[in-house]
């Protein structure tokens, strides 16, 4: 299995507009994508602003094709100007 943690930085105040992007995103990946199995969207309202993944695939081409989705791409286009940042770090190894 091939972990992904991503975490976003929202402008200021974005949060109530993003989730709702985020939370599609979400579902659509789990529904459609056979290399998907987990996708949590962690949030805390201390933080409103910072939004975290964390996510299981197959292997890093699963993650790869989650990538070159419609719907990821349609995500990313949403949210763009919601965005400060991102940053994404994968496991190649999950151990249970």
């Amino acid at each position: 299995m091939f972990v992904v943690t991503a975490s976003f930085s929202l402008t200021a105040g974005a949060s109530g507009a993003f989730m709702p992007h985020m939370i599609v995103n979400r579902r659509t990946s789990l529904e459609v994508e056979p290399g998907c199995h987990h996708f949590d969207i962690c949030t805390d309202p201390e933080r409103p602003d910072h939004v975290y993944l964390y996510e299981i695939y197959d292997d890093a081409a699963a993650f790869e094709a989650h990538r070159q989705t419609p719907h990821f791409n349609a995500f990313m286009a949403q949210v763009s100007d919601m965005v400060q940042g991102v940053e994404v770090v994968t496991y190649p190894q999950l151990d249970r």
